[in-house]
């Protein structure tokens, strides 16, 4: 299919998923979880009339990874209170690092052992599945936590968590493809660390030190828009200088970017500028959301759920079972910190039925590579579990949250 048909296929999805934006509103259904049917409705209709979409697999990786993440990415950091997330730092970094590693070995563990087949789904194919099924996207919830007045550090931890969770999800994954495409599969556990410890840290010291190069160049640039295109720039600049060529973790270079101009933003004095570029933000991530779970609706196939149900089942229970121990089991440790203000077992109860998988999840799962022999497996897993949290878990929380009314914590 030539370019310009490509691009007037997604115009007309995005245009169509915007008309039934208000009818998934009064249907109670999430905007993403319509965007994934317009996909797939839109993708039957076209290969039942023998039409060709155009969208081939060798295109994944490089929209995603480069055109989408760093909007995605630099869109949630920019629009994250500082203030609010420094408070709350200790509960947020233990979700997103040990935790987010706990439930990656353990979602790894019983997909691996459930599945039984070392020779066709070995341990990196499952740690890989663990990896992207432990990043989270709580835009669906978000909404909801707004409009029923959720407390405003529920609403940060799950933000928080989420932010640097996808991060490390991301950091994670892209080190496990490494090994699976250039190893024999085998892990040094050693070097996997240190790879991923320097992958993940070197991303924020590129990003802290191009985001306060350009913190001494604000104050030279009046404009409200030539500070949005500054961003904008700084938003691709961070990722591809840490991906592309310092080889450490575009996503951390990104968010450390994010979070130093979004506060810097909010903290200038200046709230219709401020109001401008969080505005301008919000659309770029509207529509490269938007773009992501078209794409998604229009990858979906029926044989995903036919020849891998099984697997999608484990893939559920699994991914259910790490989140109930991570914070059930393991998250109420953090209330015998000295200082720490206990984290309720109602607001636990929230973060565990509202750990909604997404945007990430699917973005990791388009981009494996083709030449992996477990890729299919995987990513039926990954659009089982998005598909399960989005239809059940997002549009079940209003009746959890009615039930537990989670108020301030005192």
């Amino acid at each position: 299919m030539a370019i310009q048909h490509v691009i007037l296929l997604f115009m007309g999805m995005l245009l169509l998923a915007i008309i039934i934006e208000p009818l998934a509103e009064k249907a109670r259904l999430p905007f993403i979880a319509a965007l994934l049917l317009v996909g797939f409705a839109v993708s039957e209709i076209l290969v039942a009339l023998s039409i060709d979409t155009g969208i081939r697999w060798n295109n994944f990786h490089g929209l995603i990874f480069f055109v989408f993440l760093p909007i995605l990415i630099f869109e949630a950091a920019f629009n994250l209170n500082l203030r609010l997330l420094v408070k709350n730092i200790i509960p947020v970094l233990f979700l997103a690092l040990p935790l987010m590693l706990l439930s990656t070995a353990l979602i790894g563990t019983l997909l691996y052992y459930g599945i039984g087949h070392p020779a066709g789904f070995p341990w990196v194919a499952a740690l890989l599945t663990g990896a992207l099924l432990s990043a989270t996207d709580p835009a669906a919830v978000l909404a909801l936590f707004k409009k029923a007045g959720v407390p405003e550090r529920l609403c940060i931890l799950v933000d928080g968590e989420s932010l640097f969770n996808d991060a490390t999800a991301i950091v994670l994954f892209t080190l496990l493809i490494s090994i699976a495409i250039h190893g024999d599969g085998a892990m040094d556990i050693p070097d996997a660390a240190y790879g991923f410890l320097k992958t993940f840290f070197g991303g924020i010291f590129v990003g802290g030190l191009l985001g306060g190069s350009i913190l001494l160049l604000l104050p030279l640039i009046e404009s409200t828009i030539t500070r949005s295109v500054v961003s904008l720039i700084a938003a691709y600049i961070s990722f591809v200088l840490a991906e592309g060529l310092l080889h450490v973790s575009g996503v951390m270079s990104v968010l450390t970017v994010g979070l130093l101009l979004g506060h810097a933003s909010r903290n200038a004095g200046q709230k219709q500028q401020h109001g401008f570029m969080h505005e301008l933000w919000e659309y770029k991530a509207y529509v490269a959301n938007a773009m992501l779970f078209l794409i998604s609706g229009i990858t979906i196939q029926v044989a995903m759920f036919t020849d891998q149900w099984l697997a999608i089942l484990m893939g559920i229970a699994a991914s259910m079972i790490a989140r109930l121990i991570s914070t059930m089991g393991v998250m109420p440790l953090l209330n015998y910190l000295p200082g720490m203000t206990p984290i309720d077992i109602k607001y636990r109860a929230v973060m565990y039925w509202g750990n909604i998988r997404g945007a990430v999840t699917l973005a990791l799962a388009l981009s494996l590579p083709i030449e992996l022999p477990y890729w299919w497996t995987i990513q039926s897993i990954a659009y089982g579990v998005v598909i399960f949290t989005i239809f059940i878990q997002a549009t079940t929380m209003p009746l959890l949250l009615d039930a537990l009314k989670p108020g301030e914590e005192h």
